[in-house]
């Protein structure tokens, strides 16, 4: 069985590429054949060794926290050979061995469904980044979203930004802002349907906010992004407002003026998956899974790479900052010159 595989902490090449045993099945376990896997920056902080359980007895660790697969064996009743499953599972690719492999066995709970009407990549995409769900619980249970509030999630190629534009406008959301780094990933957005975006090239966040919402300010930020964009994100709270800290891909630094926490009695908080219980994840992912069915939510994929590609794909995801989600594909391997350790 190929797997991507960490046996240290360190830069992209630690994905190594490397042959496996395939995992036994447990009572109640489900193998899944592996076809195609998302990539989480989660998956870049973990290797780099800046994650709290990035520790030395934590490898070796096959990485990939979510990915999309076709049961080939099943020793629970919940699923049969030839079902299409989401693969997901608390610690996948972190504290457990994960999705980047050719089969995964996984406990019945940490599968389902999935719908006939989307295929494998955009199954994965759907996963990829754990955007639809970190916009989903920030909005519903951390800044109790109501319908006709204005929402900004910065960032809009990346998981979290352009995944909860979408759930805030399912919502119910007035305003769904978000962000662009460049002119062209401004047009991109706005051409994939995205009305609102802040072009950064030519103009702050703070004037783009007070522009669009006519001076008012938005009522809940969820920025993944953070560093320079937080105190800016600060500065564009309505009174009363609520930011949601959910990602640190600009930077794990922030500058941040406290009158405007103070003058504007805002809420800050901060996001992790631990702060929820497993039935409101469940009732979240429920949710979320309607919404892809009836069509108003759109995974985005920027590009597929084979899996023995793994570190340039990983490259790729956290240094050119695509628009959309990076997939894997375990289907359509390319084995031959790739040394396996």
């Amino acid at each position: 069985m190929k797997a991507i595989q960490y046996r240290s902490y360190g830069d992209y090449s630690e994905n190594r590429l490397v042959d496996l045993p395939q995992p036994a099945l447990g009572d109640g376990e489900v193998l899944v054949a592996m076809r195609t896997v998302g990539i989480n920056p989660l998956d870049n902080t973990f290797r780099s060794g800046h994650y709290y359980g990035a520790t030395p007895e934590n490898l070796p660790r096959i990485g990939g926290q979510t990915g999309a697969g076709s049961v080939a064996a099943s020793k629970s009743d919940a699923f049969t050979v030839g079902n299409r499953v989401f693969v997901r599972g608390s610690g996948f690719g972190i504290m457990a061995d994960g999705t980047w492999r050719e089969f995964v066995a996984a406990p019945a709970a940490s599968l389902s469904l999935i719908p006939d009407s989307i295929d494998d990549d955009h199954a994965a995409a759907y996963l990829a980044g754990a955007g639809y769900l970190t916009g989903y619980l920030s909005l519903t249970e951390l800044a109790k979203f109501k319908p006709g509030q204005t929402v900004l999630a910065p960032g809009i190629g990346g998981a979290v930004g352009m995944e909860t534009v979408q759930v805030a406008r399912r919502l119910g959301a007035s305003l769904a802002i978000s962000t662009a780094s460049s002119t062209d990933k401004a047009n991109h957005a706005r051409a994939a349907g995205y009305d609102h975006v802040i072009d950064l090239s030519k103009e702050s966040l703070k004037d783009g906010i007070l522009r669009i919402t006519e001076g008012k300010g938005v009522d809940i930020v969820v920025d993944g992004i953070s560093g320079r964009l937080t105190g800016e994100a600060l500065a564009s709270l309505a009174f009363g407002g609520t930011a949601v800290i959910a990602g640190y891909a600009g930077g794990r630094k922030a500058e941040v003026n406290v009158t405007d926490i103070i003058w504007k009695a805002a809420t800050i908080r901060g996001f992790t998956f631990r702060l929820f219980d497993q039935q409101t994840v469940a009732t979240a992912n429920a949710a979320l899974l309607e919404f892809l069915k009836e069509g108003t939510l759109q995974p985005t994929i920027s590009r597929v790479f084979p899996l023995s590609q793994a570190a340039e794909a990983v490259r790729y995801l956290i240094e050119d900052r695509p628009f959309g989600r990076v997939l894997m594909d375990l289907q359509s391997q390319h084995w031959i010159g790739k040394e396996l350790q």
